[in-house]
């Protein structure tokens, strides 16, 4: 049991990493915004990657519940 739950903290780990990149990629987005410079990648480069890592978390999150890795909350009724 002790197995299982480091990977389930260590899966945590990776998806709130990725949730990190994502707001680094938005927060690059928007200076690229501000700066408009014609020699760097433009806003929307940035918010590609924002956008696909977001897909990957959510396809992973999907994966993880259905296959019964990462558990739910009981329901309250």
């Amino acid at each position: 049991a002790t197995r299982g739950k480091r990977m389930l903290v260590f899966f945590k780990i990776i998806i709130v990493l990725l949730l990190g990149y994502m707001v680094v990629n938005l927060f690059r987005a928007l200076f690229s915004m501000l700066r408009n410079d014609p020699n760097k990648p433009p806003m929307s480069h940035y918010l590609g990657k924002r956008v696909g890592v977001a897909a990957v978390i959510l396809v992973i999150l999907i994966a993880a519940t259905v296959s019964g890795f990462l558990p739910l909350n009981p329901r309250p009724y």
